[in-house]
């Protein structure tokens, strides 16, 4: 596999259905991101298409504020077996895509359990990028996390909320 390609994978204990419609919910991508860096959508809307634009309002702690917002364009949309989108930098109305994409992959294991990958891949990141950016931004637990996360998550999706 590429240097500029860093995977994990785990085992969910959802169907995948469960799994991917909680990674097609932007709200939860806040609590599925192993660095803290994801605040929350600034369009709810969930994930339905390709070619779909979400945007997310981000930290990082650097000067002056740490405030961002990234606009994520959605390049592969297969339920419940693909989901995937590349990050960009809106300017008015264009959207600047970095070169580095998100994928998971979904692997249903009966229907109460998934094997899930994913897939952080920097390799279209041009130089003029990486000069500012060193790749990859975070260490392989940052991708763990996530998964781990992302398993909570469609777990609690699976059994609803706790009854009262």
């Amino acid at each position: 596999m590429s240097n500029d390609v860093m995977t994990a994978k785990t085992t969910v204990d959802a169907a995948a259905e469960d799994v991917f419609a909680v990674l097609a919910d932007p709200a939860s991508h806040a609590a599925i991101d192993g660095t803290g860096w994801v605040r929350e959508p600034l369009d709810p809307a969930p994930l339905s298409a390709t070619g779909q634009i979400f945007e997310m309002a981000m930290y990082f702690d650097r000067p002056p504020d740490g405030h961002y917002q990234v606009a994520n364009r959605v390049i592969a949309f297969d339920p419940p077996r693909v989901i995937a989108w590349e990050p960009g930098q809106r300017n008015g109305s264009d959207i600047a895509f970095g070169g580095w994409t998100w994928r998971y992959d979904l692997v249903p294991l009966g229907t109460s359990r998934t094997e899930v990958t994913l897939t952080y891949d920097w390799s279209a990141v041009p130089g003029s990028i990486r000069e500012d950016i060193s790749f990859p931004p975070f260490g392989q637990d940052h991708l763990d996390n996530s998964l781990g996360h992302l398993a909570d998550l469609a777990r609690l999706s699976r059994s609803g909320p706790p009854a009262r």
